[in-house]
């Protein structure tokens, strides 16, 4: 059965091809003339007999005639020629597509391309390589604590990598380019661009999409180089017009060098206080901070406490192993007053005087709390691995791990170097910022009226692997009512410098007036001890002469330690909510009650237009959602000593973005001046320039706010 349809098959085939042949066979003249080509010699001649209405197609070769004409009629015809059409229009557009296999300028469309892209070659050569990842994770955990259907999870991750270089072009004035990298460290990397340039005679002369320019030669408008967007250029005659719509990815800034010292520009929002570096070490040190600062005394520091000792802890993130402890900070450690209402550890029977914050203050006073509060449980609190059910089987049971208290495992010990202590107003300032999954505790001892006071544990007074019991400044979780919140300091700013010199340093504070539609250093509203006063003395920042005598001068007072760390650059408000509760007192007086406001006051609503108590109470960036109230500015400049190497506080500036000027004269690059764009710095070398008394600018783009990509 199987051998008789395979030879049906080849029989069927072998008719098709016979036929194909044959086809008009001798009862008609149309032939194959489709299927095989003429030899480069032949040439057909056509002629229409009008008495039998019939074409004649005449073969010859070389003159001579060959063959006898072939008789076709007008619909023969017809079809003759659509079919030689449609045969040589592919043939056409296969050789050109297949040749070696390569992607060779294709061309496209007909006089319209032409006139609009200059030709019809599309020539697009793309590069480089996806990768996709899909995962499933299957996680199982065979605990009795948990119930059933908790102890298996199962997850899905996905993960994805693209490096892609596109370089094309469409016709002679389409051009593209583009390089795309989701694993790029830096924003700037990824570009793209789409550029079209238009003839000499024409009206468009350029249109440029994705990451433009705009330099410009004139002083009043300086033009910029990190842009993204659109940028067209149009010419009428001998006019000439080029228009941007784009965002800037970079902002400007300027720094002046005169008499041999760098003079840098600053200005801050009020909401960009430095977070999760500036930690009090106590509820009482953040309550007596506005009183230990009272204007009228300083540079007299009020405050009779001189912390002698401190031990600082944050989670190990590099996996140190040396300083490192199993710790357990309480957030009640030391306080004097109940934070955790359901089981304080407070005492409720200290009533004694001064209520500073000390040990023993509290229930869990070491060594005696393991006796008084754990000696129902089989766990150990000195063993960091049985806390969590020390806590479940004890009195504090309702203790919540993020809230009221945190245990990290081999906690790393800051070295002296990397933060720095105030002893009398009692608060630490770290060198880095911490993540809002770091833990920050610390043990510290301090003198009072004579006598010594402790607040945990220290290092030697424990062996290791016991754990010790902290005071918990930051947890894991942020928590606007917890009263650890209050614990982070929201009065300090940066300015970014170091170094900073007494000479020539200027602070004002500003407030952007929509009536007036300019920021102005005073208020319009308000009691006599607020409106039309220099906001500088209004926020204590202006009660001293030049001689640090009573009197305002309308000038910063430059309290070194106090109101500025000229080592870092960092200002300290002589408040702890300058901007909110401060600056309500000044509106209503000292005796308000900010948690709750008198509303019947004669100042209430005039306050409520410029205290900007979200700052405080709310996150930095729930804080930064509210534009109406967000409306002060610290602005002004300070002077550092610079060499022939001057900083810019940047890096990656874009090139060609640096321009350097001396006395209203522009310098030229690698004549006058070099720069290294990647670090941020320029470098004199012409030593003319230098020992001359005329300043120097410099002007640059820094797209340091855009660096950093999130990688994939």
């Amino acid at each position: 059965m199987n051998f008789f349809l395979q030879n049906n098959i080849l029989i069927i085939l072998c008719l098709v091809l016979l036929t194909m042949f044959s086809a008009y066979g001798q009862d008609s003249d149309y032939n194959n003339l489709q299927l095989f080509n003429n030899p480069l010699n032949m040439v057909d001649s056509v002629e229409y007999d009008s008495d039998t209405e019939m074409i004649l197609i005449t073969n010859y070769v070389g003159g001579q005639l060959i063959g006898l004409p072939t008789y076709l009629s007008r619909s023969e015809y017809e079809r003759y020629v659509f079919d030689q059409k449609f045969y040589n229009y592919w043939k056409k557009n296969i050789s050109k597509s297949s040749d070696d296999n390569n992607l060779n300028p294709s061309e496209f469309g007909g006089q319209i391309a032409n006139r609009i892209f200059g030709s019809s070659i599309i020539d697009i050569k793309p590069q480089g390589s996806a990768e996709l990842i899909f995962s499933g994770v299957i996680n199982k955990i065979d605990n009795p604590a948990l119930p059933e259907e908790q102890r298996k999870t199962t997850s899905f991750n996905f993960d994805e990598r693209i490096q892609m270089n596109v370089i094309g072009r469409i016709g002679d004035k389409l051009q593209l380019q583009a390089n795309y990298d989701t694993e790029a460290t830096f924003e700037f990397e990824n570009e793209i661009k789409l550029e079209y340039t238009g003839d000499e005679d024409d009206i468009v002369k350029k249109i440029e999409l994705g990451n433009v320019n705009l330099p410009l030669s004139g002083s009043l408008i300086t033009g910029a180089q990190s842009l993204f967007g659109i940028k067209t250029k149009f010419q009428f005659g001998k006019t000439t017009i080029t228009t941007v719509f784009s965002e800037q990815k970079s902002e400007t800034s300027s720094i002046e060098i005169q008499g041999g010292a760098q003079m840098t520009e600053f200005e801050l929002s009020i909401d960009d206080y430095e977070k999760n570096k500036h930690f009090f070490l106590a509820q009482y040190f953040y309550q007596q901070y506005d009183q230990a600062m009272n204007p009228d005394l300083l540079p007299i520091v009020s405050s009779a406490i001189n912390i002698t000792k401190i031990e600082v802890y944050v989670t190990n993130k590099n996996s140190t192993t040396t300083n490192t402890r199993n710790i357990l900070g309480f957030q009640d450690l030391g306080e004097h007053s109940s934070i955790n209402s359901i089981h304080p550890i407070v005492q409720d029977n200290n009533t004694s005087f001064p209520y500073v914050p000390n040990n023993q203050n509290n229930s869990l006073n070491p060594p005696d709390f393991i006796e008084e509060v754990f000696n129902n449980t089989s766990d150990s609190i000195r063993n960091i691995s049985e806390i969590t059910g020390a806590f479940n089987n004890s009195f504090y049971d309702s203790f919540n791990q993020g809230t009221d208290y945190e245990k990290i495992e081999n906690a790393r010990r800051l070295s002296s170097s990397e933060y720095s202590l105030n002893s009398q107003l009692g608060f630490i300032s770290l060198n880095q910022a911490l993540n809002s999954d770091e833990v920050l505790a610390v043990a510290f001892q301090y003198t009072y009226m004579g006598q010594t006071y402790q607040v945990g544990e220290f290092s030697t007074d424990l062996t290791s692997p016991n754990t010790l019991i902290l005071k918990l400044l930051k947890s894991t979780m942020t928590d606007v009512a917890q009263s650890n919140w209050r614990l982070i300091m929201k009065n300090v700013y940066s300015l970014g410098a170091y170094q900073v010199n007494q000479d020539d340093f200027i602070l004002e504070i500003l407030h952007q007036n929509d009536s007036l539609g300019a920021p102005v250093n005073f208020l319009t509203q308000g009691p006599s001890e607020v409106k039309q006063i220099p906001l500088i003395q209004v926020f204590d920042l202006d009660n001293l002469n030049s001689n640090n005598d009573p009197g305002s001068d309308g000038v910063f007072d430059f309290l070194d330690g106090l109101l500025i760390n000229s080592s870092n650059g960092r200002i300290y408000f002589p408040t702890v909510e300058p901007f909110g509760c401060a600056l309500r007192k000044k509106f209503s007086g000292l005796g308000v009650d900010c948690d709750n406001p008198n509303t019947s006051d004669l100042y209430y609503n005039e306050a409520n237009l410029y205290c900007f108590d979200a700052l405080y109470d709310s996150t930095q960036a729930a804080a930064q959602q509210i534009p109406e109230l967000n409306k002060f500015i610290l602005k002004g400049q300070y002077k550092s000593s610079v060499g022939s190497e001057i900083s810019l506080n940047a890096m990656n500036i874009p090139e060609g973005s640096v321009k350097v000027s001396s006395g209203g004269r522009t310098l030229e690059e690698n004549i006058h001046y070099t720069v290294d764009y990647t670090m941020g710095r320029v470098r004199i070398i012409d030593e003319g320039i230098l020992s001359s008394s005329e300043p120097i600018r410099i002007t640059l783009e820094n797209n340091s706010l855009f660096n950093f990509q999130s990688k994939r």
